[in-house]
């Protein structure tokens, strides 16, 4: 530290030490807080603050490191080969682990070796994740991986893409509208259950032209929404351009299919839900962007909750 400092010029409280975490990002706080360089940025510019209380931090980290059980959960995407691409729902689902006092075992399945089938592939876990992303690449076992959770009454959360193969699969198989399908896989699909957006229909430079940012979103009353989120306005963040198409609603409405979740206009499908299922949630935007570690995302922790009694 002298050495640093003297060859730095900078005085020797003013070198910090930042080792690697042994087990969590979340400890880096702790260590800067050991090392004192909250209290020297402080000092620094001349700011009279108490000395933090990080005892709820500290419980957080230990949730985290050691946690009382382990739940498994599926991620079935397109990028999981991508160590970062769906950092923020892998956070998300840890933020609301360690809410339960429960550590996440994450089981990492490539939608495209589903296509084919589902097999014993979510057999051994206690509930379903399906993020958001674009074109037709895997989507079929995303479907199935939807399908199978409806069917086995296992925990499921869709994001944005998520809620959209749930509604296809619901629409095909339990509707009995067999070419149900997205405008965005098939321009030509005879049953458009999920169709571009009005606004987006004549726009043909698609660059930053998706529903983009935070909208409000108005929750039904006596839905599993509600009772998940304990408001019935929220405002959450979308990235989009597909939707579900309302013509359908009444059709699928009648088989279970319950829209939870609108616009405050009630033109758009935000949220839905099944009736007769223990926790199948899924939703146009996402919640992963507003999880943190001492707030975890309602729709996530109700996710673990289920997985948890689920599992049993």
């Amino acid at each position: 530290r002298q050495k640093l400092s003297m060859f730095c010029s900078v005085a020797p409280e003013a070198v910090i030490e930042f080792r690697d975490v042994a087990h969590t990002i979340y400890e880096a706080p702790l260590m800067i807080h050991e090392e004192g360089m909250d209290a020297l940025i402080c000092k620094l510019l001349g700011l009279q603050t108490p000395e933090p209380d990080l005892s709820n931090w500290r419980r957080f980290v230990e949730r985290v490191v050691s946690p009382k059980k382990r739940v498994k959960i599926a991620v079935v995407g397109k990028y999981i080969d991508l160590q970062d691409a769906y950092k923020s729902i892998y956070e998300s689902l840890t933020h609301a682990a360690a809410s339960q006092d429960c550590g996440i075992e994450l089981k990492l399945i490539d939608a495209e070796r589903l296509q084919d089938g589902v097999d014993g592939n979510l057999r051994d876990v206690a509930g379903v994740l399906i993020p958001g992303g674009f074109g037709d690449r895997g989507v079929e076992g995303k479907i199935k991986a939807a399908r199978f959770a409806r069917e086995n009454k296992l925990p499921y959360l869709g994001l944005c893409l998520g809620m959209q193969v749930a509604t296809i699969e619901f629409a095909r198989n339990v509707c009995g509208i067999p070419n149900a399908n997205s405008t965005e896989f098939d321009q030509t699909s005879s049953e458009p259950v999920i169709c571009l957006l009005e606004e987006q229909r004549e726009v043909r430079n698609k660059g930053a032209s998706m529903r983009l940012g935070t909208w409000p979103t108005k929750i039904q009353q006596g839905t599993l929404a509600e009772k998940i989120y304990g408001r019935h306005e929220v405002l959450e963040r979308h990235r989009h351009r597909y939707e579900f198409n309302m013509k359908y609603r009444d059709r699928m409405r009648e088989k279970g299919f319950e829209i939870s979740g609108t616009s405050p206009d009630g033109s758009l499908a935000e949220l839905v839900e099944l009736r007769d299922h223990p926790y199948f949630l899924a939703c146009q935007y996402h919640p992963e962007f507003q999880s943190k570690p001492n707030k975890p995302h309602p729709l996530f922790k109700g996710f673990i909750q289920a997985a948890l009694a689920h599992q049993g």
